[in-house]
């Protein structure tokens, strides 16, 4: 019985597995550098997770949890030590610029939306916005930029307005890794908290609706269709999540985590593929 869980989950992964392996060979990473990233997960889990009494896990255990040698689990948590594991996805200035332009009291309007911003003028103008949130850019260059890429139109009178709450990076692999990072972990990280068998726990957010008879003229339309109502949905969690990051500003209160709500929309085109719904 033991064996045929294991099977499942395993051919689960086997299948989780494929558009990861895709995005590898795009970026001509091969199973010798992907095995070296899944041995260290596994040692550094094993480690920091599953000590007793709050200790680390010593290097016999974590051999035998991992079907690693003592000699290779030493190796990788000398590499872990050594602190060159850590992922750093920084917000972009242009990012910055729109999360605050919807968020700080000063640029917004009477009905708390962003309001249009003369370019310069000091206080409420795009300018003095780019000074306070845009790090060293100059304001002409982040116009610029906002324009370049559609999320802020210039009308007749010179004013800037917002016209697309989101950002499309021109960066490919700088847009991958944002999105491992900020959509696949929490996601899988919401799997593995849901699938915990302590029933005391209260679930977390997950959910997907689905159906296996569309037709294919009408996937058009449907993307474009769920892809706006998406959007409406995130930007109402990034308004929550802004609305209580002004609550809780306060530099001194250092009891803070983070929190994702990830939203999604998915369209089998893996014809090797093999599930059921």
């Amino acid at each position: 019985m033991e064996d045929d869980l294991k099977q499942q989950v395993l051919s689960a992964f086997q299948l989780v597995l494929r558009p990861i392996v895709k995005i590898l060979f795009r970026y001509g990473i091969g199973y010798n550098e992907f095995a070296e990233v899944c041995k260290t997960a596994f040692v550094e889990v094993a480690t920091s997770e599953f000590g007793i009494r709050g200790r680390p896990t010593n290097t016999s255990r974590v051999a035998v949890m991992t079907g690693l040698t003592r000699k290779e689990v030493r190796r990788l948590r000398d590499k872990i030590d050594s602190g060159d594991l850590s992922i750093s996805v920084k917000t972009t200035p242009a990012a910055e610029i729109i999360h605050r332009w919807h968020a700080e009291e000063e640029f917004l309007d009477e009905h708390g939306r962003p309001a249009p911003l003369k370019y310069s003028g000091g206080a409420g103008s795009f300018s003095e916005l780019v000074k306070r949130f845009g790090g060293d850019v100059p304001p002409g260059a982040m116009r610029t930029e906002l324009k370049r890429v559609g999320s802020v139109i210039e009308d007749e009178e010179g004013n800037l307005r917002i016209f697309r709450r989101s950002l499309i990076s021109t960066d490919r692999t700088e847009s991958l890794v944002t999105s491992l990072v900020h959509s696949v972990y929490p996601l899988l990280s919401t799997v593995y908290a849901n699938s915990d068998p302590d029933e005391s726990r209260v679930p977390r957010g997950q959910f997907t609706a689905y159906s296996v008879n569309i037709d294919v003229k009408d996937l058009k339309r449907l993307r474009r269709v769920s892809y706006d109502r998406l959007s409406d949905m995130a930007e109402s969690f990034d308004d929550l999540f802004m609305a209580y990051e002004t609550l809780n500003d306060s530099p001194e209160d250092k009891d803070k985590t983070v929190v994702a709500v990830g939203l999604y929309y998915f369209e089998e085109t893996d014809p090797n593929a093999k599930y059921t719904w």
